[in-house]
């Protein structure tokens, strides 16, 4: 999903990785393979964020490895198998973009 900028904030501030900008020529090959998201690159890999179940009466939202380095250089990515890797707090469902 994409994520507005306060809750591309909010997502920062839980995961050491920095966002990869919209205009960035690498999005739209990774929105190919990925979908339209919100994109993290860190030093474990690719990483987006998904709305989940209910919890407790609201969703859970998570943050979700995509990618994992292909080696030590971190200079290629290898999509892997959706990994749930935390949850976040990005406010409610209603703040989020709708593409």
């Amino acid at each position: 999903m994409k994520l507005k900028d306060t809750q591309v904030d909010r997502v920062l501030d839980q995961l050491p990785a920095e966002v990869i900008p919209e205009d960035h020529p690498t999005v739209p090959e990774l929105e190919s393979v990925f979908g339209p998201h919100t994109f993290f690159i860190g030093t474990e890999g690719l990483h987006v964020v998904e709305r989940g179940g209910d919890s407790g009466g609201e969703q859970a939202t998570y943050i979700v490895k995509v990618a994992h380095w292909a080696d030590d250089r971190k200079t290629s990515l290898v999509p892997q198998d959706a990994e749930v890797t935390d949850t976040v707090d990005i406010g409610p469902a209603s703040d989020t973009l709708q593409v």
